[in-house]
């Protein structure tokens, strides 16, 4: 999924980061234990979509109630607001690590009570379980890397969980693609995932607390034998006091936050963080990036792609340029800086919109007829509602798949999919009988020859919101705020992400049923546009500025119009001072 905090690093960060591998072994596997909640994550968001096709075709309500299917899917979000809104005081109150292993048990709970799971309720159940693992671990891994990090390379180390995220959605679709074949298919998909949760139950308990909760707690003996691992024996001493003169000045700040909580909007700079912030999460999730990472398969389907093996491989090439726009983002973020990137990736996910608005139009207003001669083949599987229909010459695919008494589906003709084919009752009978006559059959797309460009507008989609928009709204989410009231609004924003992601995730397949792919796709397209003049107007750049630079900017005017402003070098901000 795409809500995960990138920090800035430079070449020199990741150089000294990969020379811990034989320098400090132990640092890395703090960070990469850690990080195996990211691929977590990562894992639950890509693999339910290829589930989900099996899960249809094993539980008959669900394939016949867009509402199951969607509930299946966001639950597990409904789930990771709570465990996210819960993990916070978790972790405050019984540490980073005992979080993470709070996370794992119910994460695994979760994979074993989908894996059994004989109906769709306790299906849905275990999607719960899992959520709440995963809220809890989206915000907990990231904070106990950056905690158990030396200061020089706790960026890349950081990123190091994004990447694992990516990387998990990526490796859910590969683990899709190995089981379609095996009986009970959905169900290792789901199950599998217990296994990394188990692993780092384990890895866990044979690591420390964090050392700054620990200094937070007062157990600061526990904290100096921890940082001793961490730190070359040259630094360390200057490490524990900076670090315990950080946590007396974050407590002091606590205090200070405590007593203004109850005027957060009547503070300028703060008002005009959270638009820009919790503004930023909104249209993330609202220019439709989980119908793609949740519902890829489904996607690829509706183009026009028949089977399930297909639709998940060509799926994986999302997946995987999502893992690369991760990577992408860690080197421009701080090169182009922040809005720019947005600017880019929004205008680009504009046109994507826009092209797959187009294709789908095109494959669901140009499909097949529906043949008399082909139909009467299967004479006793005919449609009900084509054999009883006044003027069957005028039926096509399409409207041979929204036949409602009961679901009917399209058996293409055997010499070419784009010529009449036949429609039929859907049933796994039906559909084995189309099949062994080697012909497609079709319950959720139409055959159509415009396919591959709906493929190509999914992969621009990718290209284009990955490295920006996937990854630059946490980044000034981490910026943006005044440091007394960052965890305050920082919470604020991730909250309306999630509620956002369960927004999008519940309502896009009853969208594209009620009014169609194409409008589906072209609303999200005017909501990128939306977005592009937000950024114009209320984000403002934030690379490389101190926290109270930016606080001045927000404080003397909330309008941006002069985005793409060249950067002042600091001689020539000194020359215009004197």
């Amino acid at each position: 999924m795409e809500g995960v905090v990138h920090t800035g690093t430079d070449a020199s960060a990741f150089k000294e980061c990969f020379s811990l591998t034989w320098k400090n072994p132990y640092v890395l596997r703090l960070a990469f234990s850690a990080g195996i909640g990211g691929l977590l994550f990562g894992y639950d968001t890509g693999v339910i979509s290829g589930a989900l096709l099996y899960i249809r075709d094993d539980f008959k309500s669900v394939d016949r109630q867009t509402v199951l299917q969607e509930s299946i899917v966001s639950m597990a979000v409904a789930g990771a607001i709570i465990g996210a809104a819960v993990g916070g005081w978790m972790n405050d109150r019984f540490g980073r690590r005992m979080a993470i292993l709070i996370a794992d048990f119910l994460f695994f709970i979760g994979a074993v009570v989908m894996a059994s799971a004989p109906n769709p309720a306790l299906l849905i159940v275990g999607r719960v379980f899992v959520g709440l693992g995963v809220g809890m671990a989206s915000m907990t891994s990231p904070l106990y890397i950056s905690e158990a990090s030396p200061a020089k390379i706790r960026g890349a180390l950081v990123s190091t969980n994004g990447f694992l995220i990516t990387g998990g959605q990526f490796l859910s679709y590969l683990i899709n693609l190995a089981f379609t074949n095996a009986p009970g298919t959905w169900r290792w998909m789901l199950g599998i995932a217990g296994l990394p949760a188990l692993l780092q139950f384990i890895l866990m308990l044979l690591l420390p607390e964090s050392p700054r909760w620990l200094f937070r707690k007062g157990r600061e003996e526990e904290a100096k034998v921890i940082l001793r691992k961490i730190y070359p024996a040259d630094d360390v001493e200057k490490e524990i006091q900076d670090l315990k003169e950080s946590v007396e000045a974050e407590i002091r700040e606590e205090g200070c936050a405590k007593i203004n909580i109850m005027k957060l909007l009547k503070t300028k700079t703060v008002r005009r963080g959270l638009i820009a912030g919790v503004g930023l999460q909104v249209f993330q999730q609202f220019v439709g990036i989980n119908t793609v990472m949740y519902y890829s398969p489904t996607i690829v389907q509706l183009a026009g792609f028949a089977s399930n093996k297909t639709a998940l491989l060509l799926s994986l090439v999302t997946a995987g340029l999502n893992a690369l726009g991760s990577i992408v983002s860690i080197y421009f973020i701080d090169r182009t800086g922040r809005k720019k990137l947005l600017l880019i990736s929004l205008f680009g996910v504009a046109i994507s919109l826009g092209l797959l608005a187009g294709v789908f139009h095109e494959t669901t207003s140009h499909t097949p007829m529906v043949s008399r001669i082909q139909t009467s083949h299967f004479s006793n599987y005919t449609c009900p509602d084509y054999s009883s229909a006044t003027n069957p010459g005028a039926w096509d695919c399409m409207k041979c798949l929204k036949a409602l008494s009961p679901d009917c589906g399209f058996c293409a003709s055997p010499t070419d999919k784009l010529l009449p084919g036949a429609c039929l009752l859907s049933n796994d009978t039906v559909k084995d009988l189309c099949h062994d006559e080697s012909r497609l059959w079709y319950t959720r797309g139409c055959p159509s020859k415009y396919g591959w460009l709906a493929l190509v507008g999914l992969a621009l989609y990718i290209i284009f919101f990955s490295p920006g928009m996937g990854t630059a709204p946490w980044i000034v989410n981490s910026e943006i705020y005044p440091l007394r009231f960052r965890g305050v609004c920082g919470g604020i924003a991730a909250t309306a992400n999630w509620i956002s992601n369960l927004i999008v995730a519940q309502s896009f397949l009853s969208l594209t049923e009620a009014i169609g792919t194409s409008w589906t796709f072209l609303i999200f397209g005017v909501i990128s546009v939306v977005g592009l003049l937000f950024v114009i107007v209320y984000v403002p750049e934030t690379k490389g500025l101190p926290i109270e630079e930016i606080e001045k900017m927000l404080e003397t005017r909330s309008l941006h119009f002069r985005f793409w402003e060249k950067s002042q070098k600091p001689q020539e901000k000194k020359s215009q001072a004197v």
